[in-house]
């Protein structure tokens, strides 16, 4: 790993990695990033996302990334292979393993590429919502131990009170950033699409048993747009649309300076109740 000062950010202390050699490298869990099990997927998915940027190989810029929780991580240390499948002219498809003791507990997909000056539009359009700093802070429950490194400051779906009525919609939109500030990266920005706390919660007004299954991240900006955000507050939102026996799906959006899109994400996330 590189020498980690106490003059570090804790995301990059936690993200932080050997240097990748024969397709493989190793990390260790963060307690900073500690969730209620195991680590926060998004600093997971993250510190895949950094293993293919690490990469002596690696061709331009994360356009992708699907990440499958397929089991617990322990803390402590663990393994990651990362190997180019192919490379093409324009776009270079990867492999990732996450293991523990010669036990798979994360797989993970990416496409990294060449972005080239094109016709652009978006069609989606930022949510209305107040200047952050018209808004005081909404800390997730202090035990979740992840949710400090975050500032959040809700403008719809705050996290409920236990006892809370159903509602009918699972919208939660909120403005986020680093704490202590640290400027947006693709890592980060990885991390902060899983942000959002499981919207059954919301639906039920009552804290259960969820955890996300698989989530894919989709890049929607340069590595110039990404920079320029620099440490201000990245504008979030997401919602479910369908809750079913035991699973439901969320799509994400994260918004920019200027309602630049920076990303979307879609999971699907197992709960009970």
């Amino acid at each position: 790993m590189t020498d980690v000062s106490v003059t570090t950010h804790v995301f990059d202390a936690a993200v932080d990695l050997f240097e990748v050699r024969d397709d493989r490298t190793e990390g260790h869990t963060h307690p900073a990033y500690a969730n209620m099990v195991g680590p926060f997927g998004g600093i997971t998915a993250a510190t895949l996302l950094r293993a293919v940027e690490r990469h002596p190989d690696v061709l331009g810029m994360p356009l992708s990334l699907t990440v499958n929780y397929a089991g617990p991580i322990a803390d402590g240390p663990f393994d990651i292979a990362v190997r180019p499948v192919r490379t093409n002219r324009t776009t270079q498809h990867w492999s990732i393993e996450l293991s523990q003791g010669g036990e798979v507990a994360t797989t993970a997909t990416a496409v990294f590429g060449l972005r080239r000056p094109t016709w652009s539009s978006t069609e989606l359009q930022a949510p209305a919502a107040p200047a952050p700093d018209s808004l005081e802070p909404t800390p997730l429950p202090d035990f979740i131990a992840w949710a400090r490194n975050y500032e959040m400051r809700y403008t719809a779906g705050v996290v409920p009170e236990e006892g809370s009525a159903e509602v009918a919609d699972s919208t939660s939109t909120l403005w986020v950033r680093d704490v202590p500030s640290r400027p947006l990266d693709f890592a980060s920005l990885t991390a902060m699409c899983d942000i959002f706390y499981p919207r059954a919660f919301l639906r039920l007004g009552r804290v259960l048993p969820a955890g996300t299954v698989s989530m894919t991240v989709y890049f929607h900006a340069d590595p110039e747009t990404v920079a320029a955000q620099s440490d201000s507050p990245v504008l979030a939102t997401a919602r479910a649309n369908r809750f079913e026996q035991g699973f439901f799906d969320q799509s994400a959006q994260l918004w920019g300076r200027d309602g630049v899109l920076l990303a979307t994400s879609h999971q699907i996330v197992y709960f009970k109740a």
